[in-house]
């Protein structure tokens, strides 16, 4: 049996322009998850920990802060596709910030 259901030799190796490119956009994806713990940790929670779970506050100050992390990097992830197509760069056709 193949890794992960592969199915053996049916389909295609893939070659190390494609295990790049996936390595590359797990390092993207990890950065911004990374950015995204920092800030709102560092908005949302105390350094004063008094209790082991989140408290009422914590919890919808965090769900704001991903929530706006997210509208934001879209809307710049939509600038920079426009700010593409418009220089004639050609942007990924996957529209979107993971693929």
């Amino acid at each position: 049996m193949a890794l992960f259901g592969g199915g053996g030799s049916s389909q295609p190796a893939a070659n190390s322009a494609q295990i790049e490119a996936a390595t590359a956009e797990l390092d993207m994806i990890t950065d911004v998850f990374n950015r995204l713990v920092d800030a709102c940790h560092t908005k949302c929670i105390s350094t004063r920990y008094a209790e082991p779970d989140l408290n009422k506050g914590e919890s919808v100050c965090l769900d704001r802060c991903v929530a706006k992390f997210f509208a934001v990097n879209a809307k710049v992830g939509e600038q920079m596709q426009a700010i593409g197509q418009s220089s004639g760069m050609g942007a990924s056709p996957s529209g979107g910030m993971f693929g």
